[in-house]
């Protein structure tokens, strides 16, 4: 019961903090206003109190909140600042553009997700082949896929529109950049809970009682579906957070891209009616697929069959991340020496060369320069919001009770829609991106620490512990800490590339570093326009970002362990499963 209160405090917070934005904001939200109505007209006290009033901003914290939740059930969610209009219609006109994209994007996910595991499907579990293809697409971020999407088969190919929202054929580029990398993830998840699956007594009896494969591996799939679909939920939050990217690289007037263009322009009732949706969506697909997860568990729940389901041995074959660690690092070693601010004007846009191995951009500046020294700014702003997290998730991690709904509120939240209410308080600016990813960047850390506190807690040496009369700070120093401290330290380590792509992410929507700063994603989006022609001066940047990301899942893969044999043989009760077959 007190479980639920929690989560319905921070739920109940979290709106109002929604709520509360323009009076939250540290920027005058009169100013803006009146800049966007009349640039030219002075901003003179009495002119900037008569806006206030107009906007009710005069009123107080409490009636600003209670006259927007007061709106919400009529439908109205105020007007735009910028524009004057209703927010309400365009907000859903947009959410209607960005379900569609989000239902083309999960088709195609599953789609891919299917190819990723059919050859462990076909060969009755038996694993072929490393998935390496798999795990380079996994790893690369929306924004980075939708940019070469647009880049090579829009503009260069000219296959598919690239630009706009008029039909079907606009949606297939979008749903693929968001679709590819999730399809692919949550395809070598399940890739990897298909041979545990086959190796069951279920499937063992119903393969020697001649039904035909076909079905066992359906059921097989069936079976890995409840442990795989908490994190589809959490793919579907990031679905959420990608595509406002996404959107805001093809110009879809979605959801995502109306909260972007709101943060910026400080426009906070479109900015408060769009974050809500967002998050509303974001829990709507956690909660469904929770439900759905315990649908499909049904008896199986009773039986304990769930927790038995072992993870296998990763493949016998893989691309060590030294490889890719070092072909990063010599590229990085050769910008470095190299002038990323220097101007050349006559040397604009020259395709790669040797004086310039991955081409110039428009100002006529060396590329490798730029994605050198942008490497050792984004790793290093990585490192210390990483150090930063581990903090935060080892101190969390020790109150389960505290922190697991504030984990869960947290996972709902894209770092991308996190850096859009830091832009509504705070601005945008350098310290943006470093805000909004470390709000985020510490949950899944402190569900680690809970999780290896509360396996330790359940051993027999710190039961002995206890028994000898060990106080509990004693025991929390000399036996929790130091089994659980090891392995959350390698895990926040082996996230740092994940940091380093989101810093990337929201400094390609402009929400973090400025011109002339060489920050990867800056630098992205400053040559997205020139894509069509010099495509080298975003492919050179995309390569570097893809490989940063395929560096995170191979190292991420190298603490999968192969499970011992003893237990590899442990199979769960058979019936619950087999019923399923009649």
């Amino acid at each position: 019961m007190g479980t639920l209160l929690w989560r319905a405090l921070l739920a109940a917070l979290l709106v109002c903090g929604i709520g509360l934005l323009p009076w939250l904001t540290r920027t005058d939200p009169a100013f803006t206003v009146l800049k966007a109505r009349s640039a030219e007209r002075e901003a003179t006290p009495a002119v900037l109190a008569d806006i206030r009033d107009q906007l009710g901003l005069d009123a107080g914290p409490l009636r600003l909140l209670g006259d927007w939740l007061g709106g919400l059930p009529r439908g109205d969610a105020g007007r735009s600042w910028i524009s004057g209009a209703e927010v309400m219609p365009d907000v859903l006109q947009a959410l209607g553009a960005s379900l569609l994209l989000m239902a083309v994007a999960l088709t195609i996910a599953i789609l891919v997700a299917a190819l990723v595991c059919a050859r462990t499907l076909c060969g009755g579990g038996r694993r072929r082949g490393g998935g390496s293809g798999s795990a380079m697409v996994a790893a690369l971020p929306e924004f980075l896929t939708a940019s070469v999407l647009a880049t090579v088969v829009g503009v260069q190919l000219g296959w598919l529109p690239a630009l706009g929202w008029y039909g079907l054929q606009w949606t297939i580029l979008p749903g693929l950049a968001i679709g590819l990398p999730a399809g692919a993830l949550l395809g070598r998840l399940l890739d990897d809970l298909l041979p545990g699956a086959f190796a069951e007594h279920w499937a063992l009896a119903a393969a020697a009682r001649g039904i035909p494969a076909r079905r066992i591996a359906a059921q097989a799939v069936r079976r890995c579906l409840p442990a795989l679909l908490p994190n589809a939920g959490l793919f579907v939050v990031g679905l959420t957070g990608g595509s406002v990217a996404v959107e805001q690289i093809f110009d879809i007037p979605g959801l995502g891209r109306t909260a972007l263009q709101a943060a910026i322009a400080q426009d906070l009732p479109v900015l408060q009616a769009s974050t809500l949706a967002l998050v509303l969506l974001a829990a709507l697909a956690a909660g469904a697929t929770r439900v759905t997860a315990r649908l499909l568990i049904g008896p199986a729940l009773r039986d304990g069959g769930l927790s038995s389901l072992h993870r296998p041995a990763p493949p016998a074959r893989r691309t060590p991340p030294l490889l890719y660690a070092g072909v990063l690092f010599g590229v990085v070693a050769l910008g470095l020496p190299r002038d990323p601010l220097a101007l050349d004007t006559r040397a604009r846009l020259q395709p790669p060369s040797w004086t310039h191995p991955f081409g110039t951009d428009a100002l006529g500046r060396d590329v490798l320069a730029r994605v050198g020294h942008g490497a050792l700014d984004t790793l290093l702003l990585a490192s210390a919001i990483s150090a930063a997290a581990l903090l935060a998730g080892l101190v969390l991690g020790l109150v389960p009770r505290l922190s697991g709904p504030l984990v869960d509120t947290v996972n709902a939240i894209p770092p991308v829609l996190a850096a859009l209410l830091v832009t509504a308080v705070v601005g945008s600016g350098g310290a943006t991106p470093a805000l909004a990813v470390t709000v985020v960047a510490w949950a899944p850390l402190a569900a680690h620490t809970a999780a290896l506190l509360r396996q330790e807690r359940a051993t027999l040496h710190v039961t002995a512990t206890q028994g000898l009369g060990a106080g509990r700070w004693y025991v929390l120093r000399h036996e929790l800490l130091p089994a659980a401290l090891p392995p959350v330290t390698r895990h926040a380590l082996l996230r740092l590339p994940s940091v380093a792509l989101a810093l990337a992410a929201l400094g390609f929507l402009g929400l973090g570093a400025q011109p002339p700063s060489p920050e990867w994603g800056l630098l992205l989006a400053e040559n997205q326009p020139y894509a069509e022609r010099a495509p080298w001066a975003v492919l050179a940047p995309a390569a570097v970002l893809a490989l940063l990301g395929a560096l995170a899942v191979t190292a991420t893969g190298l603490t999968v362990r192969r499970p011992r044999k003893a237990l590899r043989t442990t199979q769960p009760r058979p019936g619950a499963w087999e019923l399923a077959f009649r």
